[in-house]
């Protein structure tokens, strides 16, 4: 009965032991559980640092040279030649593509004909009015009526006979006869001398306008500049300009793009920042670790209003020598409105704001309980990646990011 009672005070107190360590351990697990965990994650903490920042404008828009042009033809017809391709560098008056020439030459041999015809019924005109300018003056009629007097006094004399006297005056008489006739006739020669003059004024006309067309079969640059695009090839039919204007078929794009700008649009609540010969500095998705140097060159005073918003046209001038920057290229130009050198920069990430929108920022500082604390800083410019810092933290502090 001893043995019996021994062996269960013996497992009694095994399992208060057991409970015990249970009880301790789950004490242990629960004070780690609400113990708060200060540690900071690595990925959120930066640093105070040097560098330049700059408070910009941006303007968003398209890489577009300053002197472009559409080629058209001026004659129309088939693509006979063409001597350049899109990236060739062409310079004013040289030759980008010629027209078959064959019925444009037919044209101008024609219309040559025409002319000498014309000239030829001018010059049989001329000498027809000339001929009844002297008819219609009557030359012979001074002498003629003088013979009908004389002969009429001789015949009062009776010096001859009568019929002397009617030769004498029927010749004078189709003497007049003649001039009434040539007067008539000089009427009608000025009026053919005049007709003549028109013709070949009108074939004249015709020959310039078929040697104009001949001419133009030949398409030449209008400028100094780069080939942007090529519209055409062998055997196309192309139309001219002057018979169907902005429908004429389109060869070349020509522009010089050692001078680009970009065209874009600035908000109303920014515009009055911006100014003529203002700095800027132009972004582009091929270049994301190059900036181009440029400035604003030309500002529209017109707004225009869509969806509630109204923007102004701003344009911003490259200088582009090397050709890196091609047309239409998507391109963010950043219109610098304050810029300083070698200052602070902290994250624009790390910066909190009290209710009086007092700027601060979270620094680690592992004898807090969670690990962080405030520190007041008073800030400068920002351009919504980075803002200056002017007191409050020195070079190389870090900081959390929210």
């Amino acid at each position: 009965m001893a043995n019996n009672g021994r062996r269960k005070s013996r497992k009694i107190w095994i399992w208060v032991m057991v409970a015990v360590a249970v009880l301790a351990g789950a004490g242990v697990a629960v004070r780690a559980a609400l113990k708060p965990d200060n540690k900071i994650d690595p990925s959120k903490i930066a640093k105070v640092e040097r560098g330049d920042i700059a408070r910009v404008v941006v303007a968003t828009g398209k890489i577009e040279p300053r002197a472009i042009v559409e080629v058209k033809s001026k004659a129309s017809g088939i693509v006979k030649n063409i001597y350049v391709n899109y990236g060739d560098t062409v310079r004013a008056g040289q030759v980008l593509a010629e027209l078959d020439k064959e019925e444009l030459e037919a044209r101008v041999r024609e219309a040559r004909a025409n002319l000498q015809a014309a000239q030829a019924l001018e010059e049989s005109a001329a000498a027809t009015l000339e001929r009844n300018k002297v008819e219609a003056e009557g030359p012979d009629l001074p002498f003629l009526r003088s013979a009908m007097e004389r002969a009429q006094r001789m015949l009062n004399e009776k010096l001859v006979a009568k019929n002397t006297v009617e030769e004498a005056e029927k010749a004078y008489q189709l003497a007049l006869n003649r001039q009434s006739a040539a007067i008539r006739a000089l009427a009608v020669s000025r009026a053919e001398i005049t007709r003549a003059r028109a013709q070949v004024a009108q074939a004249k006309a015709v020959l310039e306008r078929a040697e104009e067309d001949l001419r133009n079969s030949t398409i030449v640059s209008p400028i100094d500049g780069l080939v942007l695009s090529r519209n055409v090839e062998v055997g196309n039919a192309v139309s001219s300009i002057l018979v169907l204007g902005s429908q004429a078929t389109p060869l070349f794009i020509l522009g010089d793009i050692s001078d680009v700008f970009v065209r874009g649009k600035v908000d109303q609540a920014d515009i009055g920042k911006v100014y003529l010969g203002q700095p800027a500095r132009i972004v582009v998705e091929s270049f994301r670790d190059r900036k181009f140097e440029g400035k604003v060159y030309r500002i529209s005073p017109y707004g225009v209003e869509k969806e509630n918003v109204t923007t102004f046209e701003v344009q911003v001038s490259i200088h582009n020598p090397g050709r890196e920057l091609k047309a239409n290229m998507s391109a963010n130009a950043e219109i610098i409105l304050e810029e300083k050198k070698n200052v602070l920069l902290v994250p624009e990430a790390a910066v909190v704001y009290d209710r009086d929108r007092k700027p601060a920022v979270e620094i680690p500082d592992p004898a807090q309980e969670k690990g962080r604390r405030k520190a007041a800083v008073k800030l400068g410019i920002s351009n919504g990646i980075k803002t200056e810092l002017l007191n409050g933290l020195e070079e190389g502090s870090q900081v959390i990011l929210q």
